[in-house]
């Protein structure tokens, strides 16, 4: 029996290798030029909270105007998020990615010209409407070369870009400021936008030549190649446009656990961002107070927690598990952010909760995808996915606002670290108690 069955395994067997080799190469081609470009944008959106280190004193704006100019970013970008990915249907990723990134570029760029509030917000506001639609720009470009079954292990390489950006800026941006200001009679924060944006504008350019608007235009695919990608990916989109159907929208979108997944991850996303646009000022509250320091030990956080993600995502996924494990990073999560408000004299100890912290709710992000996205299906997916989405990503709106009002009118975050305390623990809690075990798809 066993040489019988042998001979047939052997040509499935050799086909799937070569599909790995295929497709390793396609990843190998498209997948490091494009997380360069993610941590780079990701790099433009965050470093104004390094810059708030010298620009506050510098241009006398309050926490709250901080706050108001770091959530405006997100005003643009929910606004044109939609139309931006339209666009990249109609003209094509190589066109879009190009002029996304130029764009973003050159606006960074003039955050150097901002002398009062009115400039920031403007500016802000601009560069979160350049922006848009760059990652699920990605999203969607993806699913020009990978079939349904291989996009999750892409996309979350995308997620650790976030805290692999928060390194990168710890790392570079500190010394900038420092190092850099009075040069040619600018501040530090003023040359820190300058260099940190131009990478953006020479990505863009690059990408006019590099990217490919999918397999069918690539010239280092063989045309056996390219027929056998598109083949696989319009046989992944063949059996998902079987489920379409308006009665699955419909119902997604009259579905209370959608919107229990928005709350959840709107919650996820209030905390992630204060990490990334407050944590140098956390930092600086320790009793650290050179700005080189500040950055550096940025850095510490951000690498634990890229780590982090990466081996508990794995861990979920060995285990088939996500339930728990979602809790169990919401709600280890926020103790570690209600520890803060001790004030510990220790510099270590409190650099040790907040790279926990950090840990926990970076892991959280792509564990929370999974759930999602394994109980909406066909049409309902992309109905639910992009609401769930929408109305999460609005925490970029309220977060920073929110926050800056309270540093503003209290002089400390505590207050503010006790409110994210209680969202993670409850969207933790939601999630256990609101997702059976044995969920169906709809």
């Amino acid at each position: 029996m066993s040489q019988s069955l042998a001979p047939a395994l052997e040509p499935g067997a050799s086909a799937a290798a070569h599909d790995d080799l295929l497709y390793r190469k396609v990843s190998l081609r498209i997948i490091p030029f494009l997380f360069l470009c993610y941590v780079v944008s990701f790099l433009d959106r965050i470093n104004i909270g390094f810059a708030q280190l010298q620009m506050k004193h510098d241009l006398g704006f309050s926490d709250a105007m901080y706050g108001l100019g770091a959530a405006v970013f997100y005003v643009g970008y929910v606004i044109c998020e939609v139309p931006s990915n339209m666009l990249l249907a109609r003209f094509g990723a190589r066109r879009t990615f190009t002029r996304i990134m130029l764009l973003w570029g050159i606006a960074s760029v003039g955050m150097m010209l901002v002398s009062k509030p009115s400039h920031f917000y403007l500016l802000r506001f601009m560069l979160g409407v350049f922006e848009a639609g760059f990652f699920p720009g990605i999203v969607l470009y993806l699913t020009y070369w990978y079939p349904a079954r291989r996009r999750a292990a892409v996309l979350s390489i995308f997620f650790a870009g976030v805290a692999v950006a928060g390194v990168l800026g710890g790392l570079v941006s500190g010394w900038i400021m420092r190092d850099m200001g009075g040069v040619l009679g600018l501040f530090g924060w003023q040359w820190m936008f300058v260099i940190e944006g131009v990478p953006a504008i020479v990505l863009g350019l690059l990408a006019a030549f590099y990217l490919v608007d999918g397999p069918q235009h690539a010239s280092w695919l063989s045309a056996d190649e390219k027929a056998q990608l598109i083949a696989q990916r319009d046989e992944g989109r063949r059996a998902s446009s079987d489920a379409h159907s308006s009665r699955s929208f419909l119902h997604a979108l009259r579905n209370p656990r959608v919107y229990l997944f928005a709350f959840i991850y709107f919650s996820l996303t209030c905390a992630s961002l204060t990490l990334n646009f407050w944590m140098p000022l956390m930092i600086r509250d320790f009793g650290v107070h050179d700005v080189l320091a500040i950055s550096l030990y940025t850095v510490i956080p951000n690498a634990i927690g890229a780590v982090g993600l990466i081996l508990i995502a794995r861990h979920s996924d060995r285990r088939g598990e996500r339930r728990r494990h979602f809790a169990f990073c919401t709600i280890g999560g926020g103790v570690a952010l209600s520890l803060l408000t001790l004030h510990l004299n220790s510099f270590p100890a409190m650099l040790a909760i907040l790279s926990l912290a950090a840990v926990l709710i970076f892991a959280a992000l792509p564990i929370f995808w999974t759930v999602p996205s394994g109980y909406l299906s066909g049409t309902a997916a992309a109905a639910g996915i992009a609401l769930i989405s929408s109305i999460g990503i609005t925490s970029g709106i309220v977060s920073p606002w929110v926050i800056g009002l309270i540093k503003t009118h209290t002089g400390s975050m505590d207050n503010a670290l006790y409110l994210l305390s209680v969202l993670l623990l409850v969207s933790g809690v939601a999630l256990l108690l609101g997702v059976p075990k044995d969920m169906k798809r709809i």
